[in-house]
């Protein structure tokens, strides 16, 4: 039996709203200055794209920091002091005071269990070996990681079948020397793999199509990840989305359409992934310029295809214009991410809108997106009415509970003008937070999948690293849980171990340790 570990971080008694009636709109509560979150992503063309933030718990107090790309600015990290209101507070001498960079990720990559930061760079990326208390060093030669001149923008990691080092995949952009004619100059993307912690010489994962999202998600759960990639059209010619094998011990090998594997064209920007319906597969939300795409499984089941049907449009997410503003020209959405700001049980859509920099085809009052989700499978914006709606240039962002009272709080990272920060104030249903914890390699179990259940309903989310707008987050999975009073969890572990079903405590982390 599976052990769980209750972290009481916070449990507090909850009013609970009339979810039958629709969706209970969140209020949120802009705290950028009072919190002293006081940064700004900055820079010209090589950073039109990036503007990522990665969220972790560095100082072990159970309230995750901030890290947050600085473009031609220093990257900064920013420790959490928050109670009731968010309080943040910039390190001095983190080790995480870096130039050029466009993003990162958490991940523990030597599972000594201090969490550690792949940080995405034009020019060299760096591999960051937490220290404990908020310190990093860079320990990329140490750890035989051989980072490529590139305008880094994407990333993703696993842990293969059997491995004690993770595998990483670096997405990357244009070559900067063709300034003048980048279209169709897209330069490599790279998978490292490792073992006995060191990683081998990357190979290239050819062809590249100029990637802005990389994640490595089951997505028929056969218990083997593959490497979904998702690319820029703007500079490419003859690509596409693409999803790659990615088996241990042998090459990367890309789907074909004699596999199922469509070919789609987009001006591919961020990968979102949740179960959505609740059918145990995984649906994808693909960010683009007036053309997002929510992904279903065109057949689900063990012997599925990788042929999916777009159903963004039909479930009122294709979030294709501003909703609200005198400006309706098509939007341009970057970060995405599925989560539950009202804690009814029914998963939310955040995406970070923000023009790619004075394209006049394209809106330039272009509001973030709050879809908040139905019982019917349906989403309603009402990012306007929970007092999200920021005009500024979006590129990374963030749902996520800051302060422990079991509302997911928001971060957005805006090109050129101040990040923002917003406190989820409004009344929400129960919650609980699960954390999966193995021992040896992968610590964090990255790919396993946790499930809550309620009554006769289960809920899924698989651990994930990658995917987003340049940026992730390494926190315990949350899971609104409406009206519901009681519930019981369990993991499927990477290895495809299935866990007991076990009660767990709600209004708080519970800690779930693999055998």
């Amino acid at each position: 039996m599976k052990k769980f570990v209750l972290l009481a971080l916070a449990s507090t008694a909850l009013s609970l709203p009339a979810f039958a009636d629709g969706p209970v709109v969140p209020q949120f509560v802009e705290e950028t200055a009072s919190a002293g979150f006081d940064h700004t992503f900055a820079g010209e063309w090589e950073f039109v794209v990036g503007g990522g933030t990665a969220i972790f718990d560095c100082s072990g107090d159970g309230l995750p920091e901030i890290f947050v790309a600085g473009g031609t600015n220093a990257s900064a990290l920013f420790l959490n002091e928050s109670s009731e209101t968010l309080a943040l507070r910039k390190a001095d001498a983190s080790g995480l005071e870096i130039d050029m960079v466009s993003g990162a990720y958490p991940l523990d990559i030597d599972a000594d269990g201090i969490t550690d930061l792949a940080v995405l760079r034009v020019g060299q990326s760096r591999l960051m070996k937490g220290q404990g208390d908020c310190k990093f060093t860079d320990a990329s030669a140490d750890w035989g990681f051989q980072a490529h001149d590139l305008w880094n923008t994407a990333f993703a990691a696993t842990w293969e079948h059997g491995a004690d080092w993770p595998t990483l995949a670096f997405g990357s952009y244009i070559d900067r020397t063709q300034e003048d004619f980048p279209w169709g100059n897209c330069t490599e993307n790279l998978l490292y793999r490792g073992t006995g912690g060191k990683f081998a010489a990357p190979a290239e994962l050819k062809p590249s199509f100029c990637t802005l999202s990389m994640l490595f998600t089951d997505w028929n759960r056969s218990g083997t990840p593959a490497l979904r990639v998702s690319n820029d059209r703007e500079y490419y010619k003859g690509g596409q989305e693409q999803l790659w094998h990615v088996e241990p011990g042998a090459e990367p090998v890309l789907y074909t359409e004699a596999e199922g594997w469509k070919k789609l064209k987009i001006w591919g920007m961020g990968i979102a992934s949740r179960d959505v319906d609740g059918d145990s597969y995984p649906e994808y939300f693909l960010t683009s310029m007036a053309d997002n795409k929510l992904q279903f499984l065109a057949t689900p089941g063990p012997d599925a295809k990788p042929q999916y049907s777009d159903q963004a449009f039909k479930r009122g997410v294709t979030a294709h214009q501003p909703y609200t503003g005198d400006d309706k020209r098509p939007s341009t959405a970057w970060h995405a991410q599925f989560g539950d700001v009202n804690n009814d049980g029914w998963a939310d859509l955040f995406v970070v809108k923000g023009n790619v920099w004075e394209m006049p085809d394209f809106a330039q009052e272009d509001p973030n997106n709050l879809l908040l989700g139905q019982e019917d499978g349906t989403f309603v914006e009402s990012g306007d009415k929970a007092g999200v709606a920021s005009m500024l240039e979006g590129r990374g962002g963030a749902l996520v509970d800051l302060n422990g009272d079991g509302l997911q709080d928001m971060v957005v990272v805006n090109r050129n003008g101040p990040s923002q920060l917003w406190r989820n104030a409004g009344v929400a249903g129960n919650w609980v937070a699960i954390k999966p914890q193995m021992q040896g390699a992968n610590r964090d179990a990255v790919n396993a999948w946790v499930e809550v259940r309620t009554g006769d309903r289960v809920q899924r989310q698989e651990v994930l690293i990658g995917g987003g707008q340049a940026g992730g987050i390494l926190v315990p999975l949350h899971f609104g849980l409406g009206d519901a009073t009681t519930a019981e969890a369990r993991v499927i572990w990477p290895d495809g171990t299935e866990g007991d079903w076990v009660p767990v405590t709600l209004g708080q982390v519970n800690l779930v340790e693999a055998p």
